[in-house]
């Protein structure tokens, strides 16, 4: 029988000069500049965001154009603003998300055009940015709120959700969020916009697919399974007794560890490790980060020797209630696809602009073999 690649692991199927891994030695690289070089020099969302869809970094003139051309789209129209509050306040933010994709797919006069494709991502990184807030908003039974312009996308955004001055410290944490978050190759949301995208579909559809794809607790949704691992243990004291009955009995999987390219620590985790501490947890946000330090050294103890490590996840889901996002209705995978939406556009720019094909693979058969087909006063 012919052999295939399950999870289409190990296949590669597309060039990019956007993201590469060394899984191996927990490297990330984003166009060749080193991920903590990135954070440590204080990097704006914005200044990453143009790199991926410009393919450089910015002057200073550059950065200020392209933050208005985000700033552009805030401005949502009522219809996309419907597709969300029209829906229950319990539905997932991530549906919500795609309905309002999902309109723009329906309005939108796109077609895919080099000459102005990257000034339409900039202004869709700005209309993401809204719809977010709008959806984070009526689930927690707040009226829609949409973006206003200010001096970054992370303040803009918190602003926007909260109804309040965010703090230096929490705009930063923000900010790194965006950019730890904005693109790791081809993980399976990326790879679903591919294959819409390569059916020369709009961008807004390429984006619906990659949102149905990172909805899923494998994915987008491990931030959020990973909090909720932690408020099922509930307290710092509980950790070992948990861990032994659940993780080493082999009843559960321990949430926000391993990766399928990473065989050491995700250098995002440690910087959002890092986050955490520095946005000193306080409440819920403090047991959960003192249960996940006790859990991480139990896991690393056993899962180390095989390669199995935190990733992103594991304290991504801590930073982000620090900041005053509660853990319901996968709001932190939201967020997640906030940032994320720039790494998919540019991927999609990439493949259709310079490597299109469709995207057909096929199947190995092992169903039955040639047979009559008998009428149905036959059967």
């Amino acid at each position: 029988m012919e052999s295939i690649s399950k999870g289409l692991e190990n296949v590669n199927i597309k060039w990019t000069r956007l993201t590469t891994i060394d899984g191996q030695k927990g490297i990330l690289w984003y166009m060749g500049y080193r991920i903590e070089d990135i954070i440590n020099a204080k990097a704006s969302a914005e200044e990453i965001q143009y790199l991926f869809i410009y393919g450089q970094l910015p002057t200073k003139q550059q950065l200020d154009d392209f933050k208005k051309k985000i700033q552009e789209g805030y401005n949502i129209p009522d219809y996309s603003v419907k597709s969300i509050t029209n829906l229950p306040r319990s539905a997932d933010s991530v549906a919500l998300q795609m309905n309002a994709m999902a309109s723009f797919a329906a309005t939108e006069k796109f077609t895919w055009n080099k000459q102005t494709d990257r000034d339409y991502a900039a202004r869709i990184i700005g209309q993401m940015a809204s719809v977010t807030s709008v959806a984070i908003r009526h689930v927690l039974g707040k009226q829609p709120k949409l973006l206003e312009p200010s001096d970054s996308l992370a303040k803009s955004f918190l602003k926007a959700v909260f109804d309040r001055e965010p703090s230096e410290k929490e705009v930063e944490a923000m900010n790194d969020a965006l950019i730890l978050y904005l693109d790791h190759e081809v993980p399976a949301s990326t790879t679903a916009g591919l294959v819409v995208v390569s059916a020369l579909a709009d961008i807004y559809s390429g984006i619906v697919g990659a949102l149905a794809a990172l909805k899923g607790p494998l994915h987008g949704g491990a931030a959020e399974a990973a909090a909720m691992q932690f408020l099922e243990i509930g307290d710092p004291s509980k950790v070992e007794s948990w861990f032994a009955e659940n993780i080493k009995s082999g009843k559960k999987r321990l949430m926000g560890f391993g990766h399928r390219v990473y065989k050491t620590y995700d250098p995002r985790a440690k910087i959002f490790k890092k986050l955490a501490q520095e946005l000193n947890p306080q409440g819920q946000a403090k047991t959960l980060y003192e249960i996940a330090e006790k859990l991480e050294t139990l896991g690393i103890n056993e899962f180390g020797p095989k390669g199995i490590y935190p990733n992103t996840d594991f304290y991504s889901g801590i930073v982000y209630m620090s900041l005053g996002f509660p853990l319901q209705n996968n709001i932190y995978t939201a967020l997640f696809a906030l940032s994320r939406v720039t790494g998919w556009m540019a991927h999609f720019l990439e493949y259709v602009e310079e490597q299109h094909r469709l995207i057909r693979p096929r199947a190995v058969y092992v169903g039955p073999s040639e047979r009559p087909f008998l009428p149905i006063d036959k059967r």
